[in-house]
């Protein structure tokens, strides 16, 4: 069950804003909040009125990490009671979050993580499958797991942040365990964006309402082309390219936007 003391879900203009409220435990994400991500990222998934997601926070934390109450005890464990690696793998694997975050990749739609205070663990994990991250001046980025419970960032702390920002700086944020705050993670390419904190939740709707704006197919063919580059070799991401384009110059959009510019130069 999800409580409304640990996460407000708003919905408005095309974009669904879930926003961690657990304060009081610096917002460490228990599995109500993991399912109200879930829920809000189906909608945007399913939903044709629903064009953007936005996962933030309030209070001191975006997120101090996951809750380690919360972790399953029996991590391993089969049916005849024994514990072994792969049986360990498949449950980490749903448990710890990588089908979800596999989930919010595959989504045509962007996804914007908005750190408005300091960004732990499953925090950054999280953040490193969303397409889009912005920071609020002031907060910190971090991954303390190797340091504080001798284990890896394993649900995308490692292969997703090494993509991301390379592996120089994953070994310093992973490895050597040394956090980066908000102007840092920008010039490191970890966050997009760094806006003032006294205005940062209206920047980041602007934002997304700018993104709610965009043509959705072209919007979505972006989206799955960037991310096919990363993996094809380059023959292969130009083909790619072409296969898109040829579908988007077919587009009801594209002939709408062609008309506009040709009646009167503008953009409808």
């Amino acid at each position: 069950n999800v409580s409304k003391e640990e996460v407000r879900r708003d919905d408005a203009g095309g974009v669904i804003t879930v926003t961690f409220t657990r304060d009081d435990k610096l917002n460490a994400v228990t599995p109500g909040m993991l399912s109200a991500l879930r829920e809000a990222a189906a909608d945007l998934a399913d939903d044709d009125a629903q064009r953007v997601l936005v996962i933030t926070g309030e209070g001191r934390y975006f997120t101090s990490g996951l809750d380690i109450r919360s972790m399953r005890g029996d991590l391993g464990k089969g049916t005849d009671g024994l514990v072994r690696g792969s049986t360990m793998r498949r449950q980490y694997r749903g448990d710890a979050m990588h089908d979800f975050y596999d989930d919010l990749e595959s989504i045509e739609k962007p996804i914007v993580l908005a750190a408005q205070a300091t960004c732990l663990g499953i925090g950054v994990e999280l953040g490193a499958s969303c397409d889009f991250r912005l920071s609020a001046q002031g907060a910190r980025f971090g991954l303390p797991e190797v340091a504080n419970l001798s284990v890896l960032p394993g649900s995308g702390g490692i292969s997703r942040l090494t993509r991301l920002i390379g592996p120089h700086w994953t070994k310093w944020i992973a490895m050597a365990g040394q956090s980066v705050d908000a102007e840092q993670a920008l010039s490191i390419g970890l966050v997009h964006a760094v806006y003032p904190a006294e205005t940062f939740a209206e920047q980041v709707q602007e934002f997304a309402k700018h993104l709610a704006s965009q043509p959705r197919e072209a919007m979505g063919l972006a989206k799955l082309a960037v991310d096919t580059a990363v993996t094809a070799d380059r023959r292969t991401a130009r083909d790619f390219d072409r296969l898109a384009q040829t579908l988007l110059f077919q587009s009801p959009e594209f002939a709408a936007q062609q008309a506009a510019f040709a009646s009167n130069g503008k953009k409808r």
